[in-house]
């Protein structure tokens, strides 16, 4: 404590003001210079002691710091007593646990991550090693035409298989870092919903299903088409996939005074009871997922329909069906 430059000139003020007193004492009464002198001593004392309390708690909140700093969030140096050490202590304690919450939050980002690049990798591997072995056959001066054909048309397919996983990762990427631009604009769900089934006619046709519109065609809500209409493309795409040939599709849209409500109903196989918590986890292929699924597009869809004031919710009766409940609302809830 003696170390303290500020403590040593403290208690040498403090014995200066003691020996100007006593020296003032002799002249006025002798008598009195005991008692001066012990209630100086007394005082000088009680500083002292006082003095070497806080320095000790001080260096207390200094190791408290050290731990903090080497990552032991676990201490609690509160004591509920009044005081400006104990809001000091209170304060740092507030601050251990925000630094404790974001040390948390760091953890799983990156467990996240890890789990994102591993689940990638395996996607692209898939693709890039039965490319590679076509490759190698297609190399060979003996292949049947029909087979060249069908390597290379087969090798396309993986290259736009790959370049749909890393356009979607992308925008994907965008998203979850805030950096994607969401248009503020009235949108007709009438429009939405056609521009939305232009990429899946063809897929339609091909397994003779049926679409069945119904909704009023003033219904509106505030958002970005573009956006939108890439996640009702996913929803739509996720019919298509779970319903057999000459199955029908239903979108039912409808507003509110307090939402905009999308309802999208196939007649196809369902979604297994235990896999409808998991369907909006990216990579999560279901029991009924088809063999070319990544599990990327309903992630996709519920992340741009969140990120716009709106709300998803799917039910699905094994062999009777599923259903997507698209909600917009109208103010932040």
């Amino acid at each position: 404590m003696l170390r303290n430059k500020e403590i040593r000139i403290y208690l040498l003020v403090m014995c200066l003001i003691g020996l100007i007193v006593i020296g003032v004492a002799i002249f006025i009464s002798p008598i009195s210079i005991l008692f001066i002198l012990a209630t100086s001593t007394l005082l000088i004392g009680c500083s002292v002691i006082f003095t070497r309390w806080r320095y000790h708690e001080i260096e207390k909140l200094s190791s408290y710091l050290r731990q903090i700093s080497a990552g032991d969030y676990t201490l609690d140096v509160r004591d509920n007593e009044e005081g400006e050490l104990s809001i000091l202590k209170s304060e740092m304690y507030k601050v251990t646990l925000m630094l404790s919450e974001q040390g948390s939050l760091l953890r799983q980002d990156k467990i996240h991550l890890t789990n994102a690049i591993s689940d990638i990798s395996h996607q692209l591997k898939t693709p890039l090693t039965s490319m590679m072995v076509m490759a190698d056959l297609l190399s060979d001066t003996n292949l049947p035409e029909t087979k060249k054909t069908e390597f290379t048309r087969n090798i396309r397919i993986q290259l736009e298989r790959i370049e749909w996983l890393v356009s979607s990762l992308l925008k994907l990427s965008k998203i979850d870092a805030g950096t994607a631009q969401f248009k503020k604009e009235s949108i007709v769900v009438e429009k939405l919903i056609q521009k939305a089934l232009e990429p899946i006619l063809i897929p339609l046709d091909i397994k003779e299903q049926t679409v069945s519109i119904k909704g009023d065609d003033t219904v509106t809500f505030i958002g970005d088409l573009n956006w939108t209409a890439e996640a009702v493309i996913n929803i739509l795409k996720n019919c298509v996939e779970h319903t057999r040939e000459g199955g029908a599709i239903y979108i039912l849209y409808s507003a509110n005074p307090l939402f905009t409500e999308i309802v999208i109903t196939d007649n196809g196989k369902g979604i297994a009871e235990e896999d409808i918590r998991h369907i909006f986890k990216r990579f999560y292929k279901g029991k009924n997922a088809s063999d070319g699924s990544i599990g990327i597009g309903l992630a996709m869809a519920h992340s741009i329909i969140t990120s716009q004031n709106g709300d998803i919710d799917v039910r699905s009766d094994k062999e009777s069906g599923t259903q997507f409940r698209v909600k917009f609302y109208k103010q932040v809830i």
